[in-house]
């Protein structure tokens, strides 16, 4: 998926070389880190970090691309278990209780066939031995894509379009919240902003890349 060579019998979508230098970030051991300073002031988030570190045109970039755009969702299972090893390294994300992929509008996932943030979470859950919550946080309403909104335009596209079916299921629990990649970190912050305002748990974050 990124060098374009054969893979061997025990790989999958990603060669051992490729994924032994993507470019991690290891956020995860690091509190005070890019990511968690996005929400800085916007919203109380305990921890944040992101996988690997991604720039246009870069050959890990194709990861992004296939998994969201051209159908691989295996690829982001895959992927997430890689992430998951990484976090359990750390106590701030090892003591999760939940992980909560970042919902699509069922208009959005119905056309594209798939949520790959579903997919990365899944892949994380498994490999970290968490509890994985895919029909509690909902959005409840469709909205523009994000792409080139500027960063307070992308607040205002989802502010209150999240909503959690049963609070009580999430109350006195650490949330991971997963998406794929964050930029300026809006819709996460709608998601967090929903679980906070309906419930006593703390939120965390993880995406598989950041810019």
């Amino acid at each position: 998926m990124v060098c374009g060579d054969k893979l061997i019998e025990q790989e999958q979508w990603i060669c051992l070389h490729c994924l032994h230098h993507i470019p991690r970030t290891n956020f995860h051991l690091e509190s005070d880190n890019p990511v968690a300073r996005l929400f800085y002031g916007r919203v109380q988030i305990e921890h944040a970090t992101s996988f690997f570190y991604f720039s246009k045109g870069s050959k890990y970039q194709s990861l992004l691309h296939n998994l969201k755009y051209k159908g691989m969702k295996e690829l982001g299972e895959e992927i997430g278990k890689n992430f998951g090893i990484d976090l359990l390294q750390s106590p701030d994300f090892s003591s999760v209780d939940v992980l909560c992929p970042v919902p699509l509008h069922p208009s959005k996932e119905k056309k594209r066939g798939y949520n790959q943030s579903w997919w990365i979470a899944s892949g994380m859950a498994k490999q970290m031995n968490k509890e994985f919550s895919d029909n509690n946080l909902k959005r409840i309403t469709a909205t523009e894509t994000q792409t080139r909104k500027s960063r307070f335009a992308r607040w205002q596209n989802v502010e209150g379009i999240f909503e959690l079916s049963d609070p009580d299921a999430f109350s006195g629990k650490h949330i991971l919240l997963i998406d794929d990649v964050v930029t300026t970190g809006s819709t996460l912050e709608a998601c967090a902003q929903s679980i906070l305002s309906k419930t006593n748990a703390r939120v965390s974050i993880a995406t598989l890349a950041t810019a």
